[in-house]
């Protein structure tokens, strides 16, 4: 078993790099009307990926893991974005994703992340709160705040914001499978900067989208894996983690 998540990882990591993204370079082509559609699937790209259920980790817990989404972007607005004008159909993000259990039904979580061959890197993290922990015959549920920040992109700040609910229900003995759904809303600021803001002239577009997904976590005792896709109004992401949680 180790080995296959072990595999299953590297074989996804190897995809991430086979369509690798060039840099972050805006060109004469981007427009304001192209800019804000760039942003918009950039902004789902970026912004927070729970990946994993609404129970939680208590204050011994921890939860440590390789993840990776992946969304279909659109070339018309993101050849104009990048150095070699020639952007992939697929945009993969890896990242390394870590939670922690804290009392009162309280975690908290970052990740980071650098796009293979781009300048794309970002941090950002979470405060979730089991408003109730679940239990035998009941699921739990809980509420999440989330923030991340693109770095490493000279022409343009970057920063989502995120509030969502979120519901999952445990079940087994040894492997366990938990199944998990949400919903929220997330908050975008996309701000162009240097020579994007000057010559170019773009503006900065502020912007939310809604959003709803489902997941699922399998444990097979320290191991887990587990699978989201998360549904928006721009394109959906499909996201996959490995790990360690114990």
């Amino acid at each position: 078993m180790k080995k296959f998540f072990l595999s299953l990882m590297i074989s996804v990591f190897m995809f991430s790099n086979a369509i690798a993204l060039d840099e972050i370079k805006f060109g004469a082509g981007m427009k304001q009307d192209l800019f804000k559609k760039f942003s918009e699937e950039l902004g789902v790209a970026l912004s927070y990926k729970p990946v994993s259920p609404a129970e939680p980790y208590g204050i011994t817990g921890f939860d440590i893991g390789l993840e990776v989404s992946a969304i279909n972007i659109d070339d018309k607005y993101w050849n104009n974005a990048v150095k070699d004008l020639n952007a992939p159909s697929y945009l993969p993000v890896p990242k390394i994703h870590a939670i922690k259990g804290l009392p009162f039904g309280i975690d908290i979580g970052v990740v980071y992340s650098q796009v293979p061959g781009s300048n794309i890197k970002y941090y950002g993290g979470e405060l979730k709160y089991a408003i109730i922990e679940g239990g035998a015959l009941y699921p739990a549920l809980a509420v999440r705040g989330t923030y991340t920040q693109l770095s490493g992109v000279s022409e343009l700040d970057f920063k989502t914001y995120g509030a969502e609910a979120t519901i999952s229900k445990g079940f087994g003995v040894g492997a366990k499978i938990t199944p998990y759904a949400g919903v929220g809303m997330n908050y975008f600021k996309s701000t162009p900067k240097g020579d994007a803001a000057s010559p170019l002239g773009l503006k900065e577009e502020t912007f939310s989208k809604p959003k709803a997904y489902v997941g699922a976590r399998l444990n097979i005792l320290l191991l887990t894996l587990t699978g989201e896709v998360e549904y928006n109004n721009v394109t959906p992401v499909y996201s996959l983690k490995a790990g360690l949680s114990f």
